[in-house]
């Protein structure tokens, strides 16, 4: 394949570049000359650890086909995300194997899918099972981790990437959270409210990651011990509760960045904080995302998605998932940061790869998977500065046109 070249600015710096790639992987980047047009903006492009759904399909049915999920996989790109775990959440343990196990035959059958679907995110069963903490999920399919659970898991997706959430205080967690760290599983926490000591165990066990940290506890906390404060004691904290020999750096939290599961004010003490650990973004987005307001689904759950843009079970105040589209994540990120968007843009794709092992970033030797994005302002008050908008030019999936890298796979 011929050495090809891309002229436009380099998302963290601005200054005009020429980024060489050739058979997928990016070779060079050097400075470029000013363009007698405005270039186009490069940026790796963007991972989603979580998405459970898009454009109106739902991963958790099973009559979900690979026109639906390669539908869903194209509307992905066109909101910046290249790549992303297909996310399923709490079912009984056979229909959610089962469940995988088609999901997982779909992908091979698809370039497409193989491209766009870097791995499977497990979130439930293994959750709490307590008010406000297990959010949308079903209690009553919630269960104990086993090993056995975990060996169903690899051979139902054989050595492909595998995250899975679980709560660390239901019964065998902690030597369930070794196992999978044996078996090359990431272990992220969530849907939890383990004491203090527990995390710090499943830290100790091989757990590197919580999972949309501000969602999935209840809206009424206790102002002098919560989740939140154990998880920002833990791996913000000056007298942090990770285990010597645990390398915080490895870890991640993961938070939605859309203004609704974490107000903006929480939001921006997130990153005000002296963190140890990475900060990542998850749409953790449903079916309701890129879809037209009303009724939705998320497996055999009816939610409403309001005017207000928020996903709820129909009588309840808790949210079930989000409506985001991970371009507007960064933005709305951005907006509540105050900062420019280039500032959010890794987080939701540089840092959330790297922690699933996978190279991603604008450097030599990683994978030509860019997006070429033009900058806009959109009009605001008189008493506010007009704000960025992003529009995506294209998606390159290893430095092609993604429909066009997949044919030549």
């Amino acid at each position: 394949m011929a050495p090809r070249i891309l002229h436009g600015r380099h998302y963290r710096t601005g200054e005009p570049v020429l980024l060489h790639h050739q058979a997928g992987l990016i070779t060079r980047i050097e400075p470029g000359p000013a363009g007698p047009r405005p270039l186009p903006w490069l940026a790796p492009s963007l991972f989603d650890l979580q998405v459970n759904g898009f454009a109106g399909v739902d991963f958790q049915r099973d009559d979900v086909a690979n026109t639906d999920l390669e539908a869903a996989a194209r509307a992905l790109a066109g909101a910046g995300c290249g790549r992303f775990l297909l996310t399923l959440i709490t079912d009984t343990w056979p229909v959610l194997l089962r469940r995988l196990a088609r999901l997982r035959e779909a992908r091979l059958r698809s370039a497409l899918l193989q491209q766009c679907i870097a791995g499977w995110h497990i979130e439930g069963p293994f959750l709490s099972d307590q008010p406000g903490y297990h959010g949308a999920h079903s209690p009553g399919c919630m269960l104990d981790p086993a090993p056995g659970h975990l060996a169903e898991l690899r051979e139902t997706v054989g050595t492909e990437r595998l995250l899975l959430t679980l709560a660390p205080e239901r019964t065998g967690a902690i030597d369930v959270i070794r196992r999978a760290v044996s078996l090359g599983i990431r272990v992220s926490l969530g849907h939890t409210n383990a004491p203090a000591e527990v995390l710090a165990k499943a830290f100790a066990a091989g757990a590197t990651g919580f999972t949309h940290l501000g969602n999935a506890c209840p809206q009424t906390l206790d102002r002098h011990d919560n989740i939140l404060f154990r998880v920002i004691d833990a791996l913000a904290g000056n007298q942090g509760q990770i285990p010597a020999g645990i390398d915080p750096s490895q870890c991640l939290v993961s938070i939605i960045p859309d203004g609704i599961h974490v107000s903006p004010p929480l939001f921006r003490l997130f990153h005000h904080l002296p963190w140890r650990c990475q900060l990542g973004y998850v749409s953790d987005a449903m079916a309701a995302a890129s879809a037209p307001r009303g009724v939705t689904t998320l497996g055999s759950i009816r939610l409403e998605v309001g005017s207000d843009g928020i996903v709820r079970q129909p009588g309840h105040s808790n949210f079930a998932g989000s409506a985001l589209r991970p371009i507007d994540g960064v933005l709305r990120a951005a907006a509540m940061l105050g900062a420019p968007w280039a500032q959010a843009w890794d987080r939701f794709s540089v840092i959330p790869a790297a922690w699933m092992g996978i190279p991603h970033g604008l450097q030599p030797g990683c994978p030509a998977d860019l997006c070429l994005l033009d900058e806009t302002a959109v009009p605001a008050d008189a008493d506010v500065r007009p704000r960025p908008s992003l529009t995506l030019r294209t998606l390159l999936a290893r430095g092609q046109e993604l429909e066009q890298a997949v044919g030549h796979r």
